[in-house]
Order: C-alpha cells, then structure tokens, then sequence
C-alpha cells in the first residue's frame, strides 16, 4: 500500500529525530535522511522545502505542548509545584528523542529563533514554581528539581520506577 502524503511527513520526522540526535543537526545531510526512508531527497523537499523546516516540524509539537502547559498553569489561581512538575516530565518523557536532539546541538535553535522562548520557559517556570523575585537559593532549587526532572524523563531504563522517584525528589528539591 503506497503511503500518504501524513504517513511520509510523520516518517521523515522519525527518522530524521533519530539521525539529529545521534550525530546533531549540522552533521546530518538531507540526503541522508531521504536514504534511510527509501525516497527521493526531492520527495524529501516536497515535504520539507529545507533542513530548518524539517527541524521546526519535528521540535514544534514540544514546544507548542510546553507553551499549552505553561500557559495553562499560569492562567491558574493556585499551581500544585508536584501536579505540574509531573506534567513536564510527561511532556519531556512524550518528547524525549527530540529533547535529547536539541541538547545535542543547539545550533538548530539558534536557525529557528527557538532558543529565546525555550530560555524563556525557564524564567516562566520558576515564577510557576518558586513565585516571581525569588532568592536566589529558591531559584537554585527550582533547577535542581526540573534539571533533574528533565535528566530522569530522557534516561533510558524502566521509566515508570523513576517517575515517582524522580517526582519525590523533585518536590524535596524545591523544599517548603
């Protein structure tokens, strides 16, 4: 059965994901790509008109999923830090292959003007977490607990062990 034009989309995104996360986006040629799916790179190109495009639709649904999440919480009166710290792991761990891409190489950011609304999820997640003009031991809390948070979400092994885990000390990590 030939594929659609979604099921190719979706694929070249798979497959692209993984080659960026394994040997970055800089070092990953499009005709790579278009080799491991058995396609043409102009077929590639009808999908994808270039490698920034590419980029953007495999990291967009993360980013628009932080966005929804935070946007969420902050239109709340109260935040539960252990509801939402759990909901970002679940939205990393949902998206790991492509965080683990963006650590890899951040250039890809960088071309896509990225970078700034991903930092910017920091600020917004402290004020989420700690309240806004935290001290700065409050804030060096507030990273422990979603640094740690994010290495547990991408780290391969049983991940419904380390969820709770990984919760619990994230709580702990932000103290009282």
């Amino acid at each position: 059965m030939p594929r659609t034009r979604v099921d190719t989309r979706a694929e070249i995104r798979v497959v692209a994901a993984e080659l960026f996360a394994r040997q970055g986006f800089e070092k990953t040629s499009l005709r790579e790509v278009a080799e491991r799916l058995g396609i043409t790179k102009a077929a590639l190109y009808y999908h994808f008109p270039s490698k920034a495009d590419l980029v953007r639709g495999i990291v967009q649904p993360f980013v628009d999923e932080v966005e929804d999440l935070l946007a969420d919480r902050e239109a709340a009166a109260d935040v539960d830090a252990r509801q939402f710290l759990a909901d970002y792991f679940d939205v990393v761990l949902r998206y790991r292959q492509v965080f683990e891409m963006v650590l890899r190489d951040v250039s890809a950011l960088a071309q896509l003007d990225l970078m700034r609304q991903m930092l910017a999820w920091r600020e917004r997640t402290y004020a989420l977490l700690v309240g806004p003009g935290a001290s700065p031991a409050r804030i060096a809390r507030a990273t422990v607990a979603i640094g740690g948070l994010q290495d547990c979400a991408t780290t391969d092994g049983p991940v419904d062990e380390f969820r709770d885990a990984a919760l619990e000390a994230a709580v702990a990590a932000l103290g009282s």
